[in-house]
């Protein structure tokens, strides 16, 4: 039976691969997964404080960088999870973006087996600028050398937008899968209306299992699958993280409709109450050839602070550390 339920899911995940965001995505990471389905709020059990530095299209000077906090439990009196998280991409220097959000997920057993969160967000983005060491094109004289005052006025004021989000996350047995729709309120991004700077919908689904291997029941697989639409962008990825109470060691891949193709490798260890992981990720394929192999890096620490027994009433999951 187990052997026959992790074929199932390995040949979803490999057809998956092959539907290839708008917006920057570090995938289906442990780290970053409230952003994706607010449903997930609480689902671990634990009241869990998350940490992670993304450094990206790294060694090439672009000075992209992204950084990330979350908290997220699960609360008896709430009937459910609840967790905010703040998020900030700093894009080279003259775009700075910063996201922050609160979620709530209501948890239902649905059967004798099946249990349903039903999660619901509402964040805010605020896009900023600093054009002080920016150089635009009048100002340079390819003759002298001479950068000379512009005749351009550059409006460095940010721009505040609000958002909302839902989804939903089912738990039965070894396998847990969720559907998220985000970005509700589709935010104007620019200040000035332009329609192309609208942050479009975004359909989010994954499904991953939590299996045991042999009767000790000390080393889990725990495979994830994933897709991801939004606007005319599709990303997908399949992968496995092997773990046993200490340490997992993962591996997961993902492409996309502009032809990528890219693999993710990273390990973490537990001490105490600590979690600390690693991720790199690398292009292996592209139809751009201007793509750097190294895409990004990604260190993380994640701190349960304290155990939640939630087991005799609703269920919990446990998500592959990617």
């Amino acid at each position: 039976m187990f052997r026959k339920q992790f074929i199932l899911f390995l040949t979803f995940s490999v057809l998956t691969l092959k539907c290839p965001g708008q917006e920057t995505d570090p995938g289906p990471g442990y780290q970053m997964v409230l952003m994706n389905n607010p449903a997930m709020s609480g689902s671990e059990g634990d009241g869990t404080l998350r940490l992670s530095y993304l450094n990206l299209y790294p060694g090439n000077g672009y000075n992209l960088h992204s950084l990330y906090l979350s908290y997220d439990s699960y609360f008896q009196q709430l009937h459910g999870g609840a967790s905010f998280y703040l998020a900030e991409d700093y894009l080279g220097g003259a775009v700075n973006n910063i996201r922050g959000g609160i979620s709530y997920s209501y948890y239902l057993q649905a059967g004798e087996k099946l249990f349903i969160n039903a999660g619901l967000t509402g964040s805010v983005f605020h896009q900023g600028y600093n054009f002080i060491n920016s150089v635009l094109p009048d100002q340079i004289d390819a003759l002298g050398g001479v950068v000379y005052p512009s005749a351009e006025t550059l409006n460095s004021s940010g721009h505040t937008v609000f958002d909302l989000g839902t989804g939903f996350v089912f738990i039965s047995g070894w396998f847990s899968g969720g559907l998220a729709v985000l970005h509700l309120a589709e935010p104007e991004l620019s200040s000035s209306g332009i329609q192309k700077e609208q942050m479009k919908r975004k359909l989010y689904m994954h499904l991953c299992g939590d299996l045991p291997v042999g009767k000790s029941r000390k080393l889990f697989l725990r495979p994830v699958t994933y897709v991801s639409y939004q606007g005319d962008f599709f990303l997908a990825g399949g992968g496995l993280s092997v773990e046993n109470e200490h340490i997992a060691l993962n591996a997961i891949t993902m492409g996309d409709n502009a032809g990528n193709v890219n693999l993710q490798t990273g390990f973490s260890f537990r001490a105490g109450i600590m979690r600390i992981n690693y991720n790199y990720r690398f292009n292996i394929m592209t139809g751009n050839n201007m793509m750097p192999m190294s895409l990004l890096h990604q260190t993380g620490l994640a701190f349960s602070l304290y155990n939640v027994d939630k087991r005799k009433t609703v269920n919990t999951i446990n998500f592959p550390k990617l």
